[in-house]
């Protein structure tokens, strides 16, 4: 049996999260006035290969919107979203229940929410979370090897069999990476010099069959803030250049945070257009295009 303390502490946790969920829904028309979503992709009109805004008015606000991605059978997208008004960070889900898609609030933003490409864990940094029976486990640690105090992760990623990469902003921005050798996991090191220049480089995506990693990074070559980069897998096992994914992608604000939805079809990435420009809503939004963008610069063996 709960003790009194108990109970009230759950309940002043839910009318918290309620308040939480009031004031994030609040788009900036109410949502009585939005039409229900229906069909794939949350029932918006592909993009060639021309980025454009995600879901409008649903995931893409007027509130921070950032770091999306898809169970692999496409019903559930994830996504984190910062209330401007309180500054609070919530993970939100979009579910496809029939035709029509359905928003609710899976609970306090940790980490960079990404899932796996089994769709079975949620990465949040260095924490994670498991599918159960009635929705998601409570958050775990991923143990001493990742759960150290020098390291800043922000955003780790994984691919179907098991490499890890993640970011670490408390060591100068860098990216390190985890194999499995012989089903034993590895200590994660650095990514190489040509990954790990430039300023700022966060925010991984590593494909689901290894083949490819995206990162952002403020370097030389660039069009202005962060840019989106991508390295190859060579066919030794190394990674390729870093190259800028061009200015298609990139432009003279800020794009970071890319994933590449589980059928291969789309990159999502996070916008933010330069600060202070009238009229443009400084805080970014999720946008996707086409992937033949990154098949443009795949090399040919």
């Amino acid at each position: 049996m709960k003790k009194k303390g108990q109970v009230v502490k759950h309940f002043c946790s839910s009318i918290s999260l309620l308040i939480s969920l009031f004031a994030v829904s609040s788009h900036g028309c109410s949502q009585e006035a939005l039409p229900l979503l229906e069909g794939p992709y949350l029932g918006q009109t592909p993009p060639g290969l021309t980025p454009k805004i995600f879901a409008p008015g649903y995931v893409a606000t007027r509130h921070r919107d950032y770091s999306g991605s898809f169970t692999p059978d496409m019903t559930e997208f994830y996504f984190s979203r910062m209330d401007v008004d309180t500054e609070k960070w919530l993970l939100i889900r979009f579910k496809q229940i029939g035709n029509q898609w359905h928003e609710s609030v899976v609970g306090p933003r940790v980490g960079r929410p990404l899932l796996a490409p089994d769709g079975k864990t949620m990465h949040l940094g260095n924490k994670y979370m498991v599918r159960t029976e009635s929705g998601w486990s409570d958050i775990k640690s991923m143990g001493t090897m990742f759960d150290r105090k020098d390291w800043g992760i922000m955003r780790l990623t994984s691919s179907a069999d098991g490499t890890i990469v993640f970011d670490d902003y408390k060591s100068n921005d860098v990216l390190r990476i985890s194999t499995v050798s012989n089903g034993k996991r590895q200590p994660p090191v650095l990514l190489g010099p040509h990954i790990n220049s430039g300023k700022w480089t966060a925010h991984p995506f590593i494909a689901a069959d290894g083949s490819y990693l995206i990162w952002d990074s403020e370097k030389d070559d660039g069009y202005g803030d962060k840019d989106l980069y991508i390295s190859f897998r060579q066919q030794d096992g190394s990674w390729g250049k870093a190259i800028n994914l061009g200015d298609t992608i990139n432009t003279a604000g800020n794009e970071a945070s890319a994933y590449v939805s589980p059928d291969g079809k789309y990159l999502f990435f996070n916008h933010n257009p330069i600060k202070g420009k009238d009229g443009v809503d400084p805080e970014g939004d999720i946008y996707w295009v086409d992937a033949q963008i990154i098949e443009k610069h795949r090399p040919k063996f």
